[in-house]
């Protein structure tokens, strides 16, 4: 492995220094029965909320366990121990609140039940009709 140059050391450094003063990151969280939300304050002084339901892993938490949120990684994640759930603080302001999988979800791409019922009434007739072609 090369070794590092007291300029690369110091380059990196100040990067990381501009990193805690530019990048959003929380000294405080908690759960706010009232509203029903996770309340996120930021070191820059904004604060943030949202719906544990969108959050992967929160979706079916009671009051007691969502309360148990803590701050970690230097202000840049949250954490709660009793659901095993970790989200990035970056991630949230960017409207990420799980993995890709759960975001589909969230979007809106699970089916209800009726358009399943529908789909399979469809393939049990032999599935979607072919286009017409016109002929010539």
């Amino acid at each position: 492995m090369a070794d590092l140059t007291d300029a690369e050391i110091d380059a990196a450094l100040e990067r990381g220094q501009r990193a805690r003063r530019m990048e959003p990151r929380a000294v405080s969280a908690r759960y706010d029965q009232v509203s029903g939300r996770v309340i996120v304050e930021l070191a820059n002084g904004c604060a943030f909320a949202f719906p544990p339901g969108l959050a992967e892993g929160l979706e079916a938490a009671d009051e007691e366990r969502l309360a148990a949120v803590v701050v970690t990684g230097a202000g840049y994640g949250l954490h709660w121990e009793v659901l095993d759930v970790d989200l990035s603080i970056p991630g949230l302001l960017a409207g990420v609140f799980g993995s890709v999988r759960h975001m589909a979800s969230q979007a809106g791409r699970a089916t209800s039940p009726a358009k399943a019922a529908a789909a399979r009434a469809n393939g049990a007739k032999g599935g979607r009709p072919r286009k017409a072609s016109l002929a010539t």
